[in-house]
Formats: C-alpha cells, sequence, structure tokens
C-alpha cells in the first residue's frame, strides 16, 4: 500500500456540451428522438412520456404493486418533502409515522401561453433576469413602450427546460428552432449572434426579425414574434378557443385547442440546443516503482509441492512465516530445460484506492493484466469524475 504525495493528484474541470434535442407534435413531446418502450409490466418501461427525463430511473419495468418510493419517519429533525406543507406535516402526521412520496420523478419541457394583458406570475418572477440582460439586447426589456414591445402585457409564450436537459446553462449560438406546417419548415430561429437573440434565419415572411429571447442560465424561451409566418395561408387553432390564425413565433410549441380535432395535426416544432455541463475530475498517479510490487499472495506464486513447509510457525507469543519458499519461476523461454534465469514477476491486474482511514473507496481494474518485473517501473493514470 503507498500513500499518494502531493505531485500525485490533479483537480481540473473537463467542459462538457450535451446536446438535446425536442420534436413537438400531436400534443406530445419526443426528446431526442425517443419512442414509448413497452415493458412486460408497464406500458411504458421507463414510466415516463418519451419527452422527459426519469430521475434516477426509478421503478423501472416494476409491477403496480412493487415500486419503489421514498420516505422518511416524523421525529424531532423535522425532516419532510417538499410537497407536505407545514401544516399537514404538524396536523396530519404523529411523530413516529412514515411520510412517503413516490417515484418516478420527471423533468420535461413545458410551453406557456400568456394572451395580452393576461396575469402572468411566471414571466413577472423573470423579471429581474430580464432586465439584467438588457446589456446583451434590448429585446430582454421587460416592461418598455418601444416598438420591441411590452413583456408585461404583450401576447407571449414562456417555453422553461429544466436544468437536467443542459447543466449549469445552455450553450450560447446552440439554440436552433423549427416551425412546420404541413412537413414543410417554413420558418427557422437561431441565436446567431450569441446575445440571446433568436433572430428569424429562413422563412418567406419574418426573416431578420427576433422571434424571442433565450436566458441561458435560467433555462428559458419568451417567445414574442407576432409576423404570420405563412403570409395568411395555414391558419389553424393555435389559440385555445379563440379561432384560426395564422402560424407565429408567439404560437410556437403550442399544443392548440382543447376540442375535439383541434390538437394542430398540420402543424409541428423541433427545438436543439446544447450544454454546458462543467465535471470535476481527480487525477491520480498510482507508482509501482522499481523492485515494488513484485511479490503477491496469490497462492499460485508459489512453486508446487510445498505444502507442508507453507504453514507459518504459530503460538501464543508469535507467528512467522517461512522464509524459504521456493517461487515459480515463470521467466519467458525458449527451452523447456534449462528454464531462464529467475526474476521476480507479477501481474497486476487492478488497483484499489483507500481512504486514510483504510476504508476502500474504489477499484480501477485494468483491460489486461500489466506484467511487473523488478527492473520496471510503472506508473498508473486514474480519473475520477465527481
Amino acid at each position: 500500500m503507498k500513500q499518494f504525495k502531493p505531485n500525485d493528484l490533479f483537480f481540473h474541470t473537463i467542459k462538457t456540451y450535451p446536446h438535446s434535442e425536442f420534436q413537438i407534435y400531436l400534443r406530445k413531446t419526443y426528446y431526442n428522438h425517443r419512442t414509448t418502450e413497452a415493458g412486460i409490466n408497464t406500458a411504458s418501461v421507463g414510466r415516463s412520456d418519451p419527452g422527459k427525463i426519469n430521475l434516477y430511473e426509478m421503478n423501472v419495468d416494476r409491477p403496480a404493486g412493487q415500486l419503489v418510493y421514498p420516505f422518511v419517519s416524523k421525529d424531532g429533525t423535522l425532516d419532510s418533502f417538499k410537497t407536505v406543507t407545514t401544516s399537514d406535516y404538524s396536523t396530519d402526521y404523529g411523530y413516529g409515522d412514515t411520510i412517503t412520496g413516490s417515484y418516478a420523478l420527471e423533468a420535461g419541457l413545458s410551453s406557456d401561453r400568456f394572451a395580452a394583458n393576461q396575469a402572468r406570475p411566471m414571466i413577472t418572477a423573470l423579471q429581474n433576469a430580464l432586465n439584467r440582460n438588457k446589456r446583451m439586447s434590448m429585446h430582454y426589456a421587460y416592461d418598455q413602450s418601444s416598438s420591441l414591445g411590452n413583456k408585461a402585457a404583450d401576447e407571449l409564450r414562456l417555453i422553461s427546460i429544466p436544468s437536467m436537459f443542459y447543466g449549469s446553462s445552455i450553450k450560447k449560438g446552440s439554440v436552433k428552432c423549427n416551425f412546420y406546417v404541413t412537413g414543410t419548415l417554413i420558418a427557422t430561429a437561431r441565436d446567431i449572434m450569441q446575445n440571446g437573440e433568436l433572430i428569424q434565419t429562413y422563412g418567406s415572411n419574418g426573416t431578420g426579425s427576433v422571434a424571442g429571447v433565450v436566458l441561458y442560465k435560467e433555462g428559458f424561451m419568451i417567445m414574442t414574434g407576432a409576423v404570420d409566418l405563412s403570409g395568411g395561408e395555414n391558419t389553424q387553432n393555435f389559440i385555445p378557443g379563440g379561432g384560426a390564425v395564422g402560424p407565429a413565433w408567439v404560437h410556437w410549441a403550442s399544443t392548440g385547442s382543447t376540442g375535439a380535432g383541434e390538437d394542430l395535426p398540420n402543424s409541428a416544432f423541433t427545438l436543439e440546443f446544447k450544454g454546458v455541463n462543467p465535471v470535476p475530475v481527480m487525477t491520480m498517479l498510482c507508482h509501482a516503482d522499481k523492485g515494488e510490487f513484485n511479490s503477491s499472495n496469490n497462492p499460485t506464486y508459489i512453486s508446487s509441492g510445498q505444502g507442508s513447509k507453507m504453514q507459518p510457525v504459530t503460538s501464543s507469543r508469535e507467528y512467522v512465516e517461512p522464509d524459504d519458499l521456493v517461487i515459480k519461476n515463470i521467466v519467458a523461454t525458449d527451452y523447456a530445460d534449462p528454464t531462464g534465469s529467475f526474476e521476480k514477476i507479477t501481474y497486476i491486474d487492478k488497483i484499489c484506492l483507500w481512504d486514510k482511514d483504510k476504508n476502500l473507496i474504489g477499484v480501477a481494474k485494468m483491460a489486461k493484466p500489466i506484467k511487473k518485473t523488478e527492473n520496471l517501473g510503472l506508473t498508473f493514470k486514474i480519473k475520477m469524475d465527481f
């Protein structure tokens, strides 16, 4: 067993950019082209829609009566679940009672429309975040009377993206929104300036205009573009109870009206972006210097036929292992006899990591055992993500 020296440990961060793509059609959302996979016990193996992520992937294809669930006992620590209110915790549970939750916990894309002058607490909650980004673009401004619009009163649509899909933030310049009508792409919007503005880059109407803004760190998109992208054609029921209107960015990711046959069969939407996910990494250098780790406790390390000699001498005062055991010579030679010159050889197939209290915390296994001779020094590099 060897202890790491200061120069054997390195701490750094790897920044990854996970790609996400959503397809929205007929009131359903699909994440990265996933489809519903039926299981033996459930209609969906993951117990979640194909457009959502199942946290921890709990209860995958489990029967209804055998579901795993979180629980906590009521005691003096006052620990509980976020879904249990303080009053319910005090009145509905006695000390010693078990408070339970449920799995699966899901995260998925959501789309919320706000009509003109409609109360919008979700948008109001983003007021500070929007105004803070005005230094990048005035299209972020929350309340203004200019031609750029008024997010406190104008019609708009809020797209909410959970952080599970992107990590610490959405990568600037990676957002791409597509609007399809009857299977034909009629408009595309991208943040080509990397300042949060979703600028329409394709389409017969509205190209060059701003379709909305992206809050990269918070994971929100606010669609404000009201230009009819089809020039008065292809009107559909984008607004529940509001009649047929032309396609516009403010209706992007709409699920249509609630009436029968009003689920927008002629429209589809896609969203693509990359996340920014920093991963802390520790690199460990494990040294097997010359003359080290060339002995083994493996019984095959000793030549056969020494059974009686292998037993240690024990008494109430001593424990003595034999020091004259013959080590098996495995030096390669072209001849069966005589054998090659004796050399202590071992094969390293795994490295165990221990904490300061000698608890095993990790095992690094080799793809194939590495030969170690007495005159050979080796250094193994192990990386561990946190």
